[in-house]
């Protein structure tokens, strides 16, 4: 069974930090593009930040840029998002994603075939 579990959310205030982690299991998931999404409420889901199996391709949404940082441990099949200088309009569910077609990074949610089940950021004002 395929699955893929995030954490580390939590609530943080404005200006500060915080580690996501999303492990993988049930599947070659080492060779997949990994990716981060987010969604506030009210609002579409938003692309954050993908790293392809490699990790020569990454993609960042203006956004984020600056600011986070996406990376993998394919031997741990693992992908970590470190956030910093965390703003309140970082505040939403994130979500881990997996793409089979691991060499090209593609940043709309349909490009994705797995999805973790979403840990809650929010950040204080």
């Amino acid at each position: 069974q395929v699955q893929l579990v995030e954490s580390g959310g939590g609530l943080v205030q404005a200006g500060g930090s915080l580690r996501l982690s999303c492990a993988a299991s049930g599947h070659a998931f080492s060779s997949y593009v990994r990716g981060w999404f987010r969604q506030a409420p009210g609002k579409e889901r938003e692309f954050v930040a993908a790293k392809n199996w490699s990790g020569g391709s990454t993609r960042y949404a203006d956004s984020v840029k600056g600011r986070f940082t996406i990376s993998r441990d394919n031997a741990k099949n693992t992908v970590y998002l470190q956030m910093n200088s965390l703003k309140p309009e970082d505040t939403a569910v994130y979500y881990c994603a997996g793409r089979p077609a691991g060499e090209t990074v593609v940043t709309g949610t349909w490009g994705y075939d797995y999805w973790g089940q979403g840990t809650q950021v929010t950040v204080s004002s």
